[in-house]
């Protein structure tokens, strides 16, 4: 049938209509205009400022009150403080701590336990404005599906870089059979997390890469919470540590490690690892190696104030537990003193897990009352956090074509960095999950 010269302009002013409607909604903008904005990118407090959210990535920053057009939809912060997402460096989503309680967990709770345990502070660590954290250890692979859950939007929680299961070597720290009698002792495998000699260190990291691990996490000394008695002894050889740090980086992967003891620091460094966590007995030659090969430290003031408490309270630990948290954990806060103070890198962490998930913003102040300015304290939880990820080209900083993952508070958190515990606004990947 032949159309008519009025049907066909008819017809193409229809197309021409829905494709005008269609344009209005898909490059629907979002404006937030802010009082005040800390981007990350310098060390300046800008004032009176106006993002632009396209989608899930920031489109522009413009001076003054923008509101765009009809079609744009606009968020007033302008009485608050705005600031790229926060990011922790050292979570654990799966497990909160419950003192010698924690302990019977292992042989109560299953793989669908931990991961709805995960859910919960998944979903406690994002409402803090924390939108992006490393998971530095879980039990079951759990965080890997949770990081997949939380991308494909099936829950809410912040961008997760998971290490899966630690690796430890036989006895050490994260070795899950530590303190169970020997029917159930077993012989823990490099699956599980457990290696020894150079073959199984490989072998570690590559079923972690299988498994859909981000990254690599070590535990080169020993450490307070296990059921062992040293905390601090060197628990790696050096051939180990070379040999999962190369296969690592062949990977693609950081490798991160927990270490209290000077040589297992040393050891760690020397291997090529990308940064130390807790670094309790850190001296001078640590602090000159670890700025010499530009390894960062992350440092957990919260978890050691933490266990330092409960290590006062009879019967919350273990017993063999109870004088490594008494003698380690009131440390790490002088170590971080001296650590900055001397020039290290550093990046924010909390070991949120052994402290209550949702707390993690009173590491800001712990790392404020050792010296850091409120500044350098919000860029080690943006930009440096970001560069320690290696994901510094899409966040940790608020500029054009970055990730729109932002939160804000109402006041000035370089006059107040206690404000940073009471987030009020949170957006991530360009959504709005809290606001005043």
């Amino acid at each position: 049938m032949k159309l008519s010269s009025k049907a066909i302009i008819a017809s193409s002013l229809t197309l021409l209509s829905i494709n005008i409607l269609w344009s209005s909604q898909a490059f629907a903008a979002t404006y937030v205009h802010v009082g005040k904005l800390i981007t990350g990118a310098d060390t300046k407090v800008h004032e009176n400022k106006t993002l632009v959210i396209d989608a899930n990535k920031i489109l522009d920053i413009q001076d003054g009150l923008q509101k765009g057009s009809e079609s744009d939809s606009f968020i007033d912060l302008s009485a608050y403080t705005l600031l790229p997402g926060l990011m922790d460096m050292h979570v654990h989503l799966s497990s909160q701590n419950e003192g010698s309680a924690s302990y019977l967990k292992r042989f109560t709770q299953n793989e669908a336990d931990f991961a709805i345990q995960a859910v919960n502070y998944a979903e406690k660590t994002l409402m803090s404005g924390f939108t992006t954290v490393r998971n530095l250890g879980d039990s079951y692979n759990e965080t890997v599906a949770l990081r997949n859950a939380i991308n494909k939007g099936i829950v809410s929680g912040p961008r997760i870089y998971t290490s899966a299961k630690s690796i430890a070597t036989t006895g050490g720290h994260a070795d899950p059979t530590n303190g169970m009698q020997k029917a159930l002792m077993g012989s823990p495998t490099p699956r599980d997390g457990v290696i020894n000699g150079v073959a199984e260190a490989r072998q570690a990291v590559r079923q972690r890469y299988k498994d859909g691990a981000d990254l690599i996490k070590i535990t080169a000394t020993g450490g307070v919470l296990s059921v062992a008695k040293s905390g601090q002894n060197p628990q790696f050889m050096t051939d180990e540590l070379e040999a999962i740090v190369q296969t690592a980086h062949d990977y693609g992967m950081t490798v991160a490690v927990h270490a209290h003891g000077k040589e297992g620091m040393k050891r760690a460094i020397l291997a090529g690892v990308d940064s130390i966590e807790h670094g309790t007995y850190m001296d001078k030659e640590i602090i000159k190696l670890m700025r010499k090969h530009d390894v960062y430290y992350v440092p957990t003031i919260l978890a050691g104030n933490f266990v330092a408490e409960k290590a006062k309270i009879d019967g919350f630990f273990p017993a063999i537990v109870r004088p490594k948290a008494a003698a380690i954990g009131p440390l790490i806060q002088k170590t971080f003193a001296k650590a900055h103070e001397n020039g290290v890198l550093i990046a924010f962490g909390t070991d949120s897990g052994v402290s209550a998930h949702g707390d993690n913003g009173k590491e800001f102040s712990l790392m404020v009352e050792a010296g850091m300015s409120e500044m350098d304290a919000i860029l080690s939880a943006t930009i440096n956090a970001a560069k320690l990820l290696k994901i510094q080209d899409i966040l940790g900083t608020l500029e054009a074509g970055k990730l729109a993952d932002m939160v804000a508070v109402k006041g000035n958190p370089i006059d107040d960095i206690t404000l940073l515990q009471n987030i009020d606004f949170v957006m991530k990947d360009g959504k709005v999950y809290k606001q005043p």
